[in-house]
Parts: C-alpha cells; sequence; structure tokens
C-alpha cells in the first residue's frame, strides 16, 4: 500500500511540476486598426484601438493632417441586435490626435461610422483552442482520478486503485501531448480574413461551415462622377454583385490613384458609403480625362490592381502642390532592380499608411498615363529602431532623412513617378521622370 501511495505521490509531483509550460496558444485577441480615409474635404486616418474586454469601451483616435478644416465628426458603432453607441469629436485647426470613445457589448463584426463613412471591423472573442482545453482538461482529469486512486488506496482497496491510476496516466499523456504541439501547430485564421465574419463564426472560429468560399472572382471597377465626389463602383465579376469583402490592406480599404491629363497625382483614400460604393471629394479638378487605378485586397480574391478612366469637367489646368527632395538615382537597364532614395534633410518624417515612404509608378507614357501599361506602387520600409514600437503610428517624427525604394521597371520607356512621404502631418509629394533604358543586346521579356 505504501508503495502504491508512493507511486502516486510521484505522478502528482510530475502532474504539478509540468502545470507551468502548458500555456497552448490561444485566439486571436486583435490590435490596433489604422484606416486612411478622404473624408469630404479631409483627410484622416482613424485608429480603432485594441478593444480589451466586451462590455467595454473602444477608444477610437481621429487623425487630421494639414490642410483638413476643423469642425466635428460623429463616431457610431453598430451591430446586428446590439445597441448602438455614438460620440463627437472636436477637430481642431492644428492637425494631430483627436480622441473619442463609443461603447460596444459583444464580440462580433461591428461597423464605426465615422459621419457617412462606414468601417467595418470585427471584435474578436477570447476563445480557448482545442489543445487548450485538453491541456488543461487532462490535467484536471488526472488530479481528479489521482484523488480517487489515493482514496482507494486509504481504504485499502489497492486492485480497485489501479483503474483511476491507469487513467492518471493517460490523461496526463494526453496533456503533456497537447502541451507540446500546441506552440507549433499554427492557430486558426480569425473570421474576416479568409471567412466573412458572422457573430457565430466569431465565437467560434474553431468550428469550420460545411461550406468555404476560400475563392472569389476578380472584381470590376465602374468610375463615375457626382457632383463633387469621385464615386467607385465595384461588383463582383462573376455574380454582378455588390463587393462588400474588401480587407484592410496597408492601412486602407481602397488606395486610389488619380493621374490628370497633365500628370498631376492625387492618392486617395476612398470612404465607404454603401456596400460596393465608395466615394472621395476630388478638390478642384483638372478639365480631362483622368487615369484611374484602385488597389484593393478581397477576402478570397487577394490582392488586385483596378484599372479605368473617368471624365472629369473642371478648371482648365491646376496649379502644382509638389515638393522637393535630393534625388539620388541608379537606373538600370529594364528588368533589372533600379534604386531610387529620396533625401529629404532632417530625421523628422512619420509613418504614412504603416509605410516610410510610398513610390508611384506610371508607364511608359507615351501619349498620357490613360494608355501606360506599367502602374506600380512601391513602398520603403519602416526601419526597426531601439525603443520605437514595430509598428509605430503617425505621432512618431523619428524617421528618414533617406527614403530608399527599389524597383525593376519591366519595360524601356519614361515612367512618370511621385514619391510620397509624411512630415509634420502633410504629405509631401515629389515628382521625377525617370528614362528606363532597354537592355543591350534585345528586347525585355
Amino acid at each position: 500500500m505504501k508503495r502504491t501511495a508512493a507511486i502516486l505521490l510521484v505522478v502528482l509531483g510530475a502532474v504539478l511540476g509540468t502545470t507551468g509550460p502548458a500555456a497552448a496558444d490561444g485566439a486571436h485577441v486583435g490590435g490596433d486598426l489604422h484606416v486612411a480615409q478622404s473624408l469630404g474635404d479631409r483627410d484622416l486616418t482613424v485608429i480603432i484601438r485594441r478593444v480589451a474586454q466586451v462590455p467595454g469601451p473602444v477608444h477610437v483616435d481621429v487623425v487630421t493632417h494639414a490642410g483638413s478644416p476643423a469642425g466635428e465628426v460623429t463616431l457610431t458603432a453598430r451591430a446586428a441586435g446590439a445597441p448602438t453607441s455614438s460620440a463627437k469629436v472636436v477637430l481642431g485647426a492644428t492637425p494631430g490626435f483627436y480622441a473619442g470613445v463609443v461603447h460596444v457589448d459583444r464580440a462580433g463584426p461591428w461597423e464605426l461610422s465615422v459621419d457617412e463613412a462606414s468601417i467595418p471591423f470585427v471584435i474578436p472573442a477570447r476563445v480557448s483552442s482545442p489543445w487548450e482545453n485538453a491541456t488543461y482538461g487532462g490535467f484536471i482529469a488526472a488530479g481528479v482520478l489521482l484523488f480517487l486512486a489515493l482514496l482507494a488506496a486509504v481504504l485499502g482497496r489497492p486492485g480497485l486503485a489501479l483503474v483511476p491510476t491507469t487513467g492518471v496516466v493517460v490523461a496526463m499523456a494526453v496533456a503533456a501531448t497537447a502541451a507540446l504541439l500546441s506552440p507549433v501547430i499554427p492557430p486558426v485564421a480569425p473570421p474576416g480574413a479568409h471567412l466573412d465574419p458572422t457573430f457565430d463564426n466569431v465565437m467560434n472560429p474553431y468550428e469550420r461551415t460545411p461550406v468555404m468560399d476560400f475563392s472569389r472572382p476578380p472584381v470590376n471597377l465602374v468610375p463615375r462622377v457626382d457632383g463633387h465626389d469621385l464615386v467607385l463602383d465595384l461588383t463582383d465579376g462573376s455574380s454582378g454583385r455588390p463587393v462588400d469583402d474588401l480587407l484592410l490592406h496597408d492601412n486602407a480599404f481602397v488606395h486610389l490613384v488619380v493621374v490628370s491629363p497633365t500628370g498631376g497625382l492625387r492618392h486617395l483614400h476612398p470612404v465607404r458609403t454603401a456596400p460596393g460604393e465608395y466615394r472621395v471629394r476630388l478638390k478642384d479638378p483638372e478639365r480631362g480625362t483622368h487615369a484611374v487605378a484602385a488597389e484593393i485586397a478581397r477576402r478570397g480574391g487577394g490582392v488586385q490592381l483596378l484599372r479605368s478612366s473617368v471624365d472629369v469637367t473642371g478648371n482648365a489646368a491646376v496649379g502644382a502642390h509638389d515638393d522637393v527632395a535630393e534625388l539620388v538615382t541608379e537606373v538600370r537597364e529594364a528588368g533589372r532592380p533600379t534604386t531610387i532614395t529620396a533625401k529629404f534633410g532632417e530625421r523628422d518624417l512619420q509613418p504614412w499608411l504603416g509605410m516610410l515612404g510610398h513610390m508611384i509608378v506610371v508607364g511608359p507614357v507615351t501619349d498620357g498615363p490613360v494608355s501606360a501599361p506599367i502602374w506600380a506602387h512601391v513602398h520603403s520600409m519602416i526601419p526597426p529602431r531601439p525603443g520605437v514600437p514595430d509598428q509605430p503610428d503617425e505621432s512618431v517624427a523619428a524617421y528618414g532623412p533617406d527614403v530608399p525604394f527599389t524597383y525593376s521597371f519591366p519595360l524601356p520607356g519614361r515612367y512618370l513617378v511621385w514619391i510620397q512621404v509624411e512630415r509634420d502631418y502633410q504629405v509631401r509629394t515629389v515628382p521625377a521622370v525617370v528614362d528606363v533604358p532597354a537592355p543591350a543586346g534585345g528586347e525585355t521579356k
């Protein structure tokens, strides 16, 4: 009997001693959501901060940029079957951060309205993974069975104690296996990334429906002018229905590039005003046919570049609002990497759209941007710095002065290039023309 009790005490020590490392992976709890919004005459970044608990508050920062007028915007959080919550945010004339708070009562898919703009987002539920349940369930079962084995041993029934003792071994094996494998098992993709988010799959992301659509067709883009606004109608290439499953891609749902007939650039971020409808204000547009390119990411459809053109009535020409920077270029023949570095003089640049800099490429240009075969959006990444978060927001003005880009121009010819950075909450645009030579001995393939 004493020998059996000693063995059981050793097992108990093993249970208690291995409880610490058994922390298995939990569900993804989300992070701050940064969304660029060209709302009317304002260029904003709406930051939905990570929700710590539900029910509870959702902290929202509205970041204004130079040239955005002062005023008031209304934040409204709404979800199906949930009470709405609203807050007013007064925006000052000084660019920067302005805070508001709305409240939510449950996890699941929500929408945050900023005046007429609508931003879908998901509040994830804190759900234990199956292997986490197996780990702690095994430990709990081992503890209960151990108590029964000890009780049987104390009552002088060592033979009967063998049954729960065997159960202790099995339960410990299950718990230990789940604990050891849990760090290497990939976490389940949260609803909203691959699946359309619903209340049910947010509350239980490990339950899979029998039919899952991970592949969706390309998106059709039809631009139109409505008063002072450019409206983008996005429809499914197969069904023709409005596309309402765009994903946040580089801090925006739509990266819209509009190039005027004389080569003026607008890099805008339309707001969602209805399913499949995105709208943006065109300030003092140039008259003529404008080239339009919209970069999106669709759930189940990947990143897509949609191109079109639109006729705009407006001024005969617009004045240039370009900035200057020293450009150091190492242009190589078509098909080989070219390096372009913009030097801005001071180490005071801010992240914009999660990047240090952006370079828009259009070309080769022969009879205007509309017919240019190549459109590209190139990034200069934020370099890591000690003491600075991995994903800093626009309050961190500590980067530069050099902003490098590398891009392989696929065809020889003349390209229009625009480099964009943020300084003092203002997006600075530096235009350039790059002549790319043909490779020696033949054409590019």
